[in-house]
């Protein structure tokens, strides 16, 4: 009795596995229970691995006064160089990017959406998981363009080589000279929406030109065009003296009387050969002389005519008499000789 129950258990064992349809041995369950095995918790970890931490970036827009700026658009781009986001600030100024994956982004402004403000450059931007990246970005006002002009104050001709610096309160921004087109043209920053002062003064004026000297000021609003000009007179020039006064004597004429006595009469006033004939050794004039005498020429400007110019007539006769007389003189002592001759 007691084999046939020991043979005929695993049997029994076997038909009730197959009714119920599984297999399960209590020593077995039981040894594996009691090994030290991973937990449920653990090995769980693969299912919260699944859902990849993410990051953002908060971005507010101002300009320099503090206001913000609606309509800013901005892109972000991974590293890569591929579009992860993109958008616009709302009235508040503010733009968030969501659910991105740690790392480092570029972001862009691709507008500021204002007419007065400019755009500032790309930046790195470093999203980390849980957090959204603050970003305070505040966009300049645009620069304003100016042009300067060099004119001629008459003509209004423009002048090359003009210098000038142009500032603001005690600091100069910007120096320009204007080329061969009498212009130059430059860029000012400027820090009010409703604009800025500025002051122009021309520090070197154009070749043969008087400097300009008192400065100019006007006012610049952002993007604005302004045209600055700064007029110059030519410089006046005196022409040299012809000659220079010095105190040593010249020999050329002057027109002041001179004590020196002139060669040349006088008007009204006969010269000196004129006035005084040369004495002669001879008591007897030569016909040379006689000759010379009658030949004397007029002096220069002669007064009315007053009997003076019998001169000649006069010498001339003289000069007979004074002949006659040599001769009958001669004739006189021919008689006297042949007289005494007839009584010896």
């Amino acid at each position: 009795m007691r084999i046939r129950s020991a043979r005929t258990l695993p049997v029994a064992v076997a038909v009730a596995a197959t009714v119920t349809g599984s297999l399960s041995w209590a020593p077995t369950a039981s040894a594996q229970s009691a090994d030290p095995a991973p937990s449920a918790s653990t090995s769980s970890t693969p299912r919260n691995a699944a859902e990849p931490e993410t990051g953002g970036v908060a971005i507010l827009k101002k300009d320099p006064g503090g206001d913000v700026l609606a309509g800013a658009s901005f892109a972000l781009f991974d590293s890569a160089g591929k579009e992860a986001a993109s958008g616009k600030t709302d009235a508040q100024g503010k733009l968030a990017f969501q659910d991105l994956a740690p790392g480092v982004y570029r972001l862009k402004e691709v507008s500021s959406g204002s007419n007065l403000h400019d755009t500032v450059d790309d930046q790195d931007v470093i999203v980390t998981p849980d957090t959204d990246t603050p970003l305070t970005i505040v966009d300049p006002f645009k620069d304003a363009s100016v042009l300067l002009k060099a004119k001629d104050d008459k003509t209004g001709k423009l002048l090359a080589g003009s210098t000038v610096n142009i500032g603001s309160g005690d600091k100069t921004l910007l120096t320009l000279t204007t080329g061969s087109d009498g212009t130059a043209a430059g860029k000012l920053p400027i820090n009010s929406r409703i604009g800025t002062d500025f002051w122009v003064k021309q520090v070197k004026a154009p070749a043969g030109y008087d400097l300009y000297k008192p400065p100019k000021e006007f006012k610049a609003k952002p993007g604005d065009p302004v045209t600055v000009t700064t007029t110059n007179a030519e410089t006046a020039t005196t022409p040299p003296p012809t000659e220079r006064p010095t105190d040593k004597p010249t020999d050329k004429p002057t027109d002041k009387p001179t004590d020196k006595p002139s060669d040349k009469p006088t008007l009204g006033k006969p010269g000196k050969d004129e006035d005084t004939p040369a004495p002669s050794d001879s008591a007897t004039p030569t016909s040379d002389e006689t000759a010379s005498s009658t030949a004397a020429p007029a002096p220069e400007g002669s007064l009315a005519h007053t009997g003076a110019d019998a001169t000649p007539w006069l010498l001339g006769g003289a000069g007979l008499l004074i002949v006659a007389g040599g001769g009958a003189l001669v004739v006189a002592r021919r008689r006297r000789t042949g007289d005494a001759t007839d009584e010896n």
